[in-house]
């Protein structure tokens, strides 16, 4: 993965609910101070249970977060934006940041009729194929 350096990143999804809070969270503890990191989405909601669920179970703690509009981001305030999106129309974010797109799916699955369980484990999932991807990311810098 060839990225060039960067010291902000800002996550998009549509809701900014679930794929992109954990990915704030994930990458706030694999970058620490060094990157400062953010998320954002096309039509913010709440944070998802299930999200903060799957991080605390990694000791990270999502319960104060809360989902934010793209549109209150600052552009000269990121140099790299990764977009979450698969099934869905991903945020629309204008600057000249490089831009990365790992499409993952909603881990809500809010069409399908799931157990807490089942549900807990695509947000499992999709927290996991993230830190994957972060790490990967941090390696290339």
């Amino acid at each position: 993965m060839s990225v060039p350096s960067f010291q902000s990143l800002l996550f998009l999804c549509v809701a900014n609910s679930a794929r992109s809070q954990m990915a704030e969270g994930l990458a706030r503890a694999l970058f620490g101070e060094s990157v400062t990191v953010q998320s954002a989405g096309s039509s913010p909601s709440k944070v998802n249970p299930f999200a903060v669920m799957a991080m605390k179970e990694l000791g990270i703690d999502l319960s104060s977060h809360s989902s934010k509009s793209v549109d209150t981001i600052d552009p000269a305030t990121v140099d790299l934006v990764i977009t979450l999106c698969a099934e869905e129309v991903c945020p629309i974010f204008l600057s000249k940041a490089h831009r990365l797109h790992w499409p993952l799916q909603d881990p809500d699955r809010k069409n399908e009729d799931l157990t807490d369980e089942e549900r807990l484990h695509h947000f499992r999932d999709a927290r996991d194929e993230i830190q994957r991807r972060l790490q990967e990311l941090k390696v290339s810098q």
